[in-house]
């Protein structure tokens, strides 16, 4: 019996913990698409955060054993500027500002929303990989975490959607991988600051409170303002 009980209460430990983790995660995102976005000009986006239930799980042991992480427990949904890609932003660029210079700021506008969409993408994950760092009493920075590591953060699908936004930037490899680092340093710089990482804490503070299956975009700015 005191064997079964040390056992739950093992598996209650490392429940709240992946929450925690979960919660921090998607306040990432949320923080990202909110505040990043205004701090750009750009305009509001509809969004919601969609979190499903995983305590009564009862594969949860194989779940985490396998390293499977956020995208069947909770998800953003909307929140990207880029609904369609281009076959290349680069290109495209070049060819409208070529014909019409009078597009030259409407093709800075889009460039403005594609990078804004992939630091997004990338503050969830790094959210998630602060929020460790901090607990483990260990240093956060872009140096000590980079791009292949989020993986472990929960940032499979993330960094999937980022490698299709930044192999439409260029054909030039060297180009794709110059962009990639400059959004991932903003993105971890956002994390980083002081006032942003307070409203990412507050967020998934208020997520693990509310114990939502769903958070509105208008709860998200409600708590971020």
């Amino acid at each position: 019996m005191k064997r079964n009980k040390i056992i739950d209460d093992s598996k209650h430990h490392r429940l709240q913990q992946h929450k925690q983790c979960i919660a921090f995660h998607e306040a990432g995102h949320a923080a990202g698409i909110y505040l990043n976005n205004k701090a750009r000009n750009l305009p509001p986006i509809f969004f919601q955060i969609i979190f499903k239930e995983i305590s009564d799980m009862p594969d949860y042991d194989e779940y985490m054993s396998k390293g499977s992480h956020h995208d069947c427990v909770a998800r953003v949904e909307g929140g990207r500027l880029i609904q369609s890609l281009p076959f290349s932003v680069d290109g495209l660029a070049h060819k409208l500002i070529d014909h019409n210079e009078a597009m030259a700021p409407l093709v800075k506008d889009y460039i403005k929303a594609f990078e804004a969409d992939i630091i997004n993408l990338l503050v969830g994950p790094l959210a998630e990989a602060k929020f460790i760092h901090n607990r483990d009493d260990e240093l956060f920075n872009h140096q000590l975490v980079n791009l292949k590591s989020l993986e472990n953060y929960g940032g499979g699908s993330d960094i999937s959607l980022v490698r299709e936004y930044i192999e439409n930037f260029s054909a030039s490899r060297e180009q794709q991988d110059e962009k990639l680092h400059e959004l991932f340093v903003l993105a971890c710089d956002f994390v980083k600051a002081p006032l942003n990482w307070k409203a990412i804490t507050e967020l998934a503070n208020y997520i693990l409170d509310s114990d939502k299956a769903i958070i509105s975009c208008e709860e998200v700015a409600s708590v971020l303002q």
